[in-house]
């Protein structure tokens, strides 16, 4: 398939990709619940996962229990399922891990979506009642879709590409500077045997204090371990503290961390950036499917 998702005939998207894009669009829906599936696609493993949730949000209504209320921001970022009076995150769906989402074609209120889950990998299948607009939202997740895939073409695989470049010359230089520290102790060590060679070969008594050691530009060599007091002053008060950064760090739409050439220390860049790369390549490469189908298969799944 040359496309990285697939969708009903005849239909357009429902936004402007700068909605999307910059901001977010918001529904409003209930929520079913989420079960656990065993393939990622499928029209019969959703009609399964449906009818599962309905019998037991039946159970939990005969017993006094009415159905969660939830917001759904749908960005190019995601997926968010959040309390609506909070707006407290109760999950997070990143549309890479998303491969089917459905509506039903006979009521127009149940919409439903697989996504592979961040830490077990497993596929969960999350269920809603939507008041008659199941379809839209099919089509906005399958539009966030289409716009987060261009957006990686165009510069996810090409920032990760170098982070990756950028990484590797952080440890060479880290390197280097093991390499060079190593060569300064030996050099010290040497220093100091020749100091002691040269007091216990001088006459007794002739011992004069001995000037530090220069190089070959008459200069004091540095000493990465200088007293505060020989930090020079001005008009006899301290240089003012060099101003802290700040620990804030942001982080782009594929949740690694900007590039600080102030600060270029290996824990700068996550181990794992190839792993990240394949799991996205492989998400968008299995692509999202759209379809309208029908889950209520008998008059007793007609109303949650």
């Amino acid at each position: 398939m040359n496309r990285a998702f697939s969708r009903k005939k005849d239909k357009t998207w429902m936004h402007t990709p700068e909605a999307l894009s910059k901001h977010y669009i918001p529904y409003n829906a209930k929520f079913l619940g989420s079960t656990e599936v065993e393939q990622p696609k499928g029209t019969e493993v959703v009609r399964d996962a449906v009818r599962k949730l309905k019998f037991a949000r039946h159970i939990k209504k005969s017993e006094g229990q009415k159905i969660p209320k939830v917001e759904l921001q749908i960005s190019i970022y995601g997926v968010k399922i959040l309390e609506p009076k909070t707006k407290e995150v109760q999950h997070n769906c990143q549309l890479h891990r998303i491969s089917f989402c459905a509506d039903d074609k006979t009521d127009k209120r149940i919409f439903t979506f697989i996504c592979k889950d961040s830490e077990s990998n497993k596929h969960l299948c999350y269920v809603f009642d939507s008041e008659k607009c199941a379809e839209e939202i099919t089509l906005t997740i399958g539009q966030a879709f289409d716009l987060a895939y261009r957006k990686f073409l165009e510069s996810g695989g090409k920032d990760v590409e170098t982070r990756k470049q950028i990484a590797g010359l952080q440890k060479r230089i880290q390197d280097l500077e093991t390499e060079n520290m190593e060569l300064k102790n030996k050099v010290q060590d040497l220093e100091n045997q020749l100091r002691i060679t040269q007091v216990s070969t001088s006459p007794a008594g002739s011992v004069t204090p001995k000037s530090p050691s220069t190089d070959i530009f008459d200069m004091i060599p540095f000493s990465p371990i200088s007293p505060q007091s020989s930090i020079p002053t001005r008009n006899g008060t301290q240089p003012p503290p060099v101003p802290s950064r700040s620990t804030e760090i942001k982080r782009d739409l594929f949740g690694a961390e900007p590039f600080d050439p102030f600060n270029c220390g290996a824990g700068d860049f996550p181990p794992d950036i190839q792993s990240k790369l394949d799991e996205m390549q492989e998400g968008f490469k299995m692509g999202l499917t759209l379809e309208g189908t029908v889950f209520c298969l008998d008059p007793l799944d007609s109303k949650c």
